[in-house]
């Protein structure tokens, strides 16, 4: 294989001149300087200056398996030599992409056995959005077409899936949401729960969508739907209580029950999607990120056997999908990428020895005087930082404290994020206990300095 051509030495001056760049502002990015990462090994990346961090968020929540898997690389290669591509169009397929079809279905379920390829999970999230309105259309159910999502959830950044999700400060560009998507609230306890236990906070925040079901009407509602672990919203765990309450109320009502699995998915939580961690099986489920570990871009929508039976039986045409709908060698990165994941065990890995590490090892931090809560399930944790763990009283400035902290955390190599005040660990499947160890005690020393340093 062609070795990569060296980049120029003036990477940061090209950027800032013609790269614009997600979520930024540019006019701030531009003066202080890209980060250019240039080289990447299992858990570790290197930046142009040769400085090597622990990855502990797996990129952009995606990097399962880790990275410089040269048998996905290979894969892909392979692939490409022999069919670098061809459209899913006009009645025709390829190879890899009817093989991760069963595959994936080999993981989710006994009804939840269909697949729609896309490219990412917002547009997983445009496909779902409008899979379930024409599935109560062809039911004859024309006015079954709202959907109801919840407030500081994610569900993608295009028009459709930033509607969908309840961010305000997203809903202010561009004038959204776009009708017919409604929002209730979050199971939140930490900040909203006020004097109610975790499991009454989790039953009434729950009981906010029959609610809302009732206020529309049940004959005008066509779907919910929720992350099973609220990702980018800050890793809100919800209560034991709520997932439970939420399958009985969409039961009731006969309202699709849409599971966000784009984070959730593909073992983080130590099972292969989030909605079997908490038992229940929904009719459409977004995915993407780990299905490739991020190494090609490459997403779609699990359909349930309720939803796939009208689709081909009554539908006829549904006049949606993408030039690169199961595209043949994303599809092939994504099938070595679970054959790494199923003969590795990582989900079992997850599920019976680094989760349970990496539990008692994050939840540790709860003793420091500036954390109020640190939860996780599986790889996936948060620490909530807090000015008076004693009253749940925060930071005047969330965003300016976590921040702070990520900065920290960053400077001293283990990389993190932070969401307002809230610092999110999403490590990749492969990280060893002594790489769990360091991440914690990289976050602990970032939370001592803003102990000595912050003053509210």
């Amino acid at each position: 294989m062609t070795k990569t051509a060296a980049a120029p030495s003036n990477l940061g001056a090209i950027d800032a001149a013609h790269h614009l760049h997600p979520f930024s502002d540019m006019k701030k990015l531009n003066a202080d300087g890209t980060k250019i990462i240039n080289r990447a090994e299992g858990m570790h990346i290197w930046d142009s200056t040769g400085k090597q961090y622990l990855d502990a968020f797996a990129g952009l929540w995606c990097v399962n398996v880790g990275y410089g898997r040269d048998s996905i690389a290979e894969a892909a290669y392979q692939q490409m030599k022999e069919l670098p591509y061809y459209n899913t169009f006009f009645g025709t397929t390829t190879p890899p992409t009817t093989l991760l079809a069963q595959k994936i279905a080999s993981h989710t379920g006994p009804n939840l056995n269909h697949v729609f390829f896309c490219n990412s999970g917002s547009e997983a999230s445009d496909t779902w959005f409008r899979m379930a309105r024409v599935y109560w259309k062809a039911l004859g159910h024309e006015t079954k077409t709202t959907v109801i999502a919840r407030k500081n959830a994610y569900h993608g950044s295009t028009v459709a899936g930033a509607s969908l999700g309840g961010m305000t400060w997203m809903h202010e560009q561009g004038n959204l949401p776009i009708p017919g998507i409604v929002h209730i609230g979050q199971p939140h306890w930490y900040v909203e729960g006020g004097d109610l236990t975790p499991a009454e906070f989790g039953l009434k925040v729950a009981r906010e969508l029959e609610d809302k079901i009732l206020e529309l009407g049940e004959e005008n509602v066509a779907a919910f739907v929720a992350e099973p672990i609220q990702g980018a919203g800050g890793v809100i765990v919800p209560p034991d209580t709520y997932w439970p309450e939420i399958v009985r109320i969409t039961k009731k009502y006969n309202v699709l029950l849409v599971a966000d699995e784009v984070i959730c998915g593909f073992g983080r939580l130590g099972t292969w999607f989030g909605h079997q961690h908490y038992g229940f099986e929904p009719d459409l489920a977004p995915i993407a990120k780990g299905l490739s570990s991020g190494y090609l871009p490459i997403g779609g929508v699990l359909v349930s056997e309720r939803v796939a039976r009208v689709m081909i039986e009554e539908l006829g045409d549904f006049y949606h999908g993408y030039t690169y709908s199961g595209h043949p060698v994303a599809a092939a990165a994504a099938l070595e990428n679970i054959r790494i994941i199923e003969d590795e065990k990582l989900v079992e890995r997850v599920r019976d020895d680094i989760g349970p590490y990496f539990t008692e090892a994050w939840r540790s931090l709860a003793d420091h005087d500036l954390v109020g809560e640190a939860v996780n399930v599986g790889l996936m944790g948060a620490v909530q930082i807090a000015a008076d763990k004693s009253t749940r009283r925060r930071f005047a400035k969330p965003d300016e404290v976590g921040t702070l902290v990520r900065n920290q955390c960053v400077n001293n190599g283990v990389i993190l994020r932070a969401t307002g005040d809230r610092m999110l660990a999403s490590p990749p499947l492969i990280i060893s206990r002594s790489e769990v160890d360091q991440t914690v005690e990289t976050l602990r020393k970032g939370l001592d300095w803003l102990k000595d340093n912050h003053k509210e």
